[in-house]
């Protein structure tokens, strides 16, 4: 009966969850459910799961609708039936086609349409009518009883209640983006499309017995019978899984020569236990053609870096997917991959953001796009974006939701629209909003990908499943993380601006050498890490220095302590203290002392978790990993989490734990657990960090310029044109003579690129370049006007940013003189001439400018100012203390002033808002700042510039701050 059911996975239309679907169904005794969401089936498999441990019988097609209006239902008759309907939707989202309107498909697949659509007489045989109940007397005309097999019952569901409708309103309206005052009746669903009883469709219909008995032979007829939790992936890298097993192993021992000087034993007893597992679970295929991948990337010179938990491998480090060596930091393979994990494991490999699509498209024309998908996931409705709609469709003026989305505890009156808006949002939060893409997952499945998911076609091309990762898990396939990170893009740009400038071939590799460098060292000591990949954010900075970091195991342990969870829970100061004073530390338990004497007390790691909830807290090593996964949202539901909580407390009390310790233990573990890396995903971090370190050590300036050309990094890329003038370049503005696309250098000459202008167009900076490149550098005002026809908003902007001072012409009188040309030219067809004709010669009166105005122009244009602001700000410096005197004040109050760089919000244990800041002090020097609530409220950021601040100096473990009293923000001078 229930043909028609759509969940909120019918973006902006459906308000059943899948579970609460399936609840519904098995509290009313439904024997059979067919989920059909609107031009999709992103959860179809969350759906069949439900449905089998319901007992209820699965049906899973799709509701079709051209332009929002209802075209018909496809329902599949089985595993095939639904390989036809993805594959069906996938080529109309790909083409971006309309769906027709009688669609030719296989007989695995039944078609039903609306009553009165067609005549029943013109059906094929899998063509069906549908009839609701609410059109049970339309049925007077039809001659129902001549095509006993045409008809079924088709009870729509869409949502739960009255309530229900009234939030289906509210997501119609933000979809069509209208008042939902506005909506036409065919813009909604019908107010009878809830879960009827089947005792009250059976009564509806007891006029039309042969409408019912054909519904329960289609139900009959439909079904899917796909095993779940069951190997979909590519089978065979090779062709057979006898020549995968031995390529694996080939491959593995040729890698000992290139990765080890000496082989021992330990060394050939991890590399057969993990290739003995390796093939036991069917990853054979999986490593090779993520080695494929590597060795294409390695041919094509793209940088990579193979993280996560794959680098606890010594398999994935002989094939150089990782350059972690498990066997050096003492990673266990069990992390990546054992017999009792219940979900499958992913590489993950790091590209630059630049080369990551032409890795993308190896692999789809490697496999064949018919076998490969990128995951797909979806966005929900939050609190700020809930509010911003539901005012919007309401009718809400903006400057009323723009203070409900401020103010969290505002007060409202029972009837008034901000509680409707409460009340609705309330229903909405998790809601899916719409289809996105997972941020680097790749699906290679053995079948074609249709077999089990519908694809989206986003903007870059790359077809998309509509699954998520928890059901992609569901099924059985693996991912593939293929990811971008531009820190890659810095080191690779910087090596090969070092080999242009300086004529030096860099080995970016030898990283082993690179943590024995002293200058290397010393730069992390100082933490002098701007622009350096995950080491270069204040809190970071911060932490080097507290924990006087210059070798690789303490930074590999600072980039898991930064995370949220270690440093919220305060086991970051706990760490950084027993760092210092190992012969202090106090362990919880002697058996703590035992698991976690590496990491002085504190749980670091996930590898912790795991070791800590199974040696102490009496957990399998497959439910330990469950706990971690669960802790980072990468496990659906709450209720294996809550079995585990409950199963951890039993038996440490049955060990003997006192229940405060078990208490406290178990407060550390839920923490962090979400936040923390596994220590092989910190390793590979590490060593990023180490390359992009001895980059900045050596060849600063080039790295600085990698850094900007790759638009990436924690801070506003001004800094990082500050930090390039601290190495001693000397940064010119934009120059048309001079500058490239991109940011170059010459020596220890840089211009400023020309798509730092951001209001010239891409074709206008194209031409520029090109002229200058076939024709030879720009001789005059005149010259440029007449190769290039800039325009003269765009000459304008040219000339404010002075990239045309190579006419030696002051700016102002510049400006004057391109008006008057471009004037003169405005009518004037451009053609070749043989002789260049004279420039027009007047006089101005001199014409000043002063430095502010060429800050102010810079900043307009660029967007930041190349010059020194400091000398610009309206205060002097007399009893001003700079950052490098803070040490002598510890404890005494002292006037600071400083150019914003960064804040960053926080809350005390009362959940009070602070905040902490990062300014550049009158000598270029980092200055950080704590505001407590009480200053904050009275003083608080007034956006980007200059700040005076009175407060007293901190200090924490070497690390200096100033603890803000009061504070104004200073002006330029005019």
């Amino acid at each position: 009966m229930y043909l028609n059911c759509k969940t909120y996975f019918s973006y902006h239309y459906g308000t059943y969850s899948t579970e609460e679907l399936v609840k519904q169904a098995l509290s009313q005794q439904v024997r059979a459910l067919a989920l059909t969401n609107i031009n999709g089936t992103p959860d179809v498999w969350e759906f069949v799961k439900l449905c089998r441990e319901g007992n209820i019988k699965p049906l899973v097609g799709c509701e079709i609708r051209n332009d929002h209006r209802f075209s018909y239902i496809l329902l599949a008759k089985n595993e095939v039936g639904l390989t036809v309907i993805n594959r069906f939707l996938s080529l109309h989202k790909r083409d971006k086609t309309l769906f027709p309107d009688r669609p030719s498909l296989s007989d695995d697949v039944y078609i039903i349409y609306e009553l009165n659509k067609f005549d029943p007489a013109a059906l094929r045989a899998n063509e069906l009518i549908g009839v609701k109940p609410a059109e049970i007397n339309k049925l007077y005309r039809v001659p129902v009883a001549l095509y006993p097999d045409k008809f079924v019952v088709r009870q729509p569901v869409t949502f739960q209640n009255t309530r229900y409708f009234s939030l289906h309103r509210l997501l119609r309206a933000i979809d069509l983006n209208t008042l939902y005052t506005k909506l036409n009746p065919e813009d909604l669903a019908g107010k009878d499309e809830t879960f009827k009883l089947e005792s009250e469709i059976i009564s509806t219909f007891e006029e039309h017995p042969t409408i019912l008995a054909r519904t329960n032979l289609l139900i009959e007829e439909c079904g899917i019978e796909t095993t779940l939790k069951t190997d979909k992936n590519k089978k065979c890298y090779t062709g057979s899984l006898q020549d995968d097993r031995d390529l694996l192993k080939k491959l593995a021992l040729e890698g000992i020569t290139k990765r080890y000087k000496n082989t021992t034993q330990e060394i050939e007893d991890r590399i057969n236990k993990e290739l003995k597992v390796i093939d036991k679970l069917n990853f054979n295929a999986y490593y090779l053609m993520v080695w494929d991948v590597i060795k294409f990337a390695q041919a094509s010179n793209f940088f990579y870096v193979g993280r996560g938990s794959g680098a606890n491998s010594i398999v994935a480090y002989l094939l150089e997917i990782t350059n972690v060596d498990p066997i050096k930091l003492d990673l266990y393979f069990e992390r990546f991959l054992n017999e009792f994990r219940t979900s499958p494991p992913d590489f993950d490999i790091d590209f630059s953001h630049k080369d990551r699509d032409a890795v993308i498209s190896y692999i789809f024309d490697r496999y064949g796009e018919d076998h490969i998908a990128l995951l797909g996931m979806y966005s929900t409705f939050k609190r700020r974006a809930i509010i911003r709609e539901l005012g919007k469709v309401m009718g809400l003026p903006k400057a009323e939701i723009d203070r409900l989305v401020r103010n969290q505890q505002v007060r409202l009156p029972e009837d008034s629209w901000q509680r409707k808006i409460e009340q609705f949002g309330s229903l909405l939060l998790k809601f899916p909003n719409h289809h996105s893409i997972h941020a680097g997952g790749m699906l290679i499945s053995e079948k074609p990908i249709y077999t089990y998911s519908a694809q989206e076609m986003p903007p870059k091309g790359f077809a998309t499943s509509q699954m998520d990762m928890i059901l992609v898990e569901t099924i059985g396939l693996f991912k593939l993380d293929i990811l971008s990170q531009r820190g890659l893009g810095h080191i690779k740009d910087t090596i090969s601006l070092v080999k242009k400038n300086k004529g030096i071939t860099i080995d970016i590799n030898r990283v082993d050498d690179f943590m024995q460098d002293e200058k290397v060292a010393a730069q992390i000591r100082k933490a002098d890490t701007i622009g350096c990949f995950y080491i270069e954010s204040p809190a970071m900075r911060q932490l080097l220095l507290k924990l006087k970091c210059d070798d690789y195991l303490t930074l590999v342990a600072a980039s898991s302590i930064i995370r949220p969870g270690v440093s919220q829970s305060g086991m970051m100061k706990t760490y950084i203290h027993n760092y210092h004073h190992p012969d202090q530390v106090k362990y919880l338990h002697p058996k703590m002392e035992d698991l976690l004497q590496e990491t002085y007390g504190v749980m670091v790691y996930q590898e912790d978790v795991i070791k800590v909830a199974h040696h102490f807290g009496g957990l399998d090593m497959a439910e330990s990993d469950i706990l971690r996964r669960a802790m980072s949202g990468k496990y659906r539901g709450t209720k294996e989490m809550d079995r585990l909580q409950q199963k951890f407390f039993v038996n440490c009390e049955e060990r003997g734990y006192p229940a405060q310790i078990s208490l406290e233990v178990w407060r550390q573990i839920a923490s962090f657990a979400g936040y923390s890396f596994s220590k092989a995903h910190s390793a590979s971090f590490a060593i990023e960090s180490y390359q992009s370190l001895y980059l900045k050590t050596y060849y600063p300036m080039e790295f600085m310029v990698g850094v900007i050309n790759n638009f990436g990094g924690f801070y506003r890329t001004e800094f990082y044109f500050h930090e390039l003038k601290r190495a001693g370049a000397k940064v010119h503005a934009p120059c048309v003579n001079n500058s490239e696309l991109f940011t170059s250098i010459i020596g220890d000459e840089v211009y400023v690129g020309l798509i730092h202008i951001e209001k010239l167009n891409d074709s206008l900076k194209e031409r520029i370049l090109f002229e200058r490149n076939h024709h030879g550098l720009f001789l005059s005002l005149k010259d440029f006007i007449e190769r290039v026809q800039p325009g003269l908003e765009l000459l304008n902007i040219l000339i404010r940013i002075n990239a045309l001072r190579f006419t030696g012409i002051n700016k102002k009188d510049l400006l004057w003189r391109a008006n008057f040309m471009q004037k003169r030219a405005k009518d004037q067809t451009v053609v070749a001439v043989l002789f260049q004709e004279e420039e027009v010669e007047f006089q101005l009166p001199e014409l000043y400018s002063n430095p502010l105005e060429e800050a102010i122009d810079e900043i307009e244009i660029l967007g930041f100012s190349l010059g020194d602001l400091f000398s610009l700000a309206d205060t002097n410096h007399a009893g001003i203390t700079l950052a490098t005197e803070l040490p002598a004040h510890v404890g005494k109050e002292v006037t600071v002033t400083g150019r914003l760089v960064t804040t960053k919000d926080s809350w005390t244990k009362r959940n009070e808002h602070m905040m902490f800041g990062t300014f550049l002090d009158a000598q270029g020097n980092w200055l950080d700042t704590v505001h407590w609530p009480n200053s904050l409220v009275k003083f608080p950021f007034l956006g980007n510039g200059f700040y005076k601040m009175t407060g007293k100096v901190m200090e924490d473990f070497g690390v200096y701050a100033v603890e803000v009293r009061a504070m104004v923000k200073i002006g330029y001078k005019v």
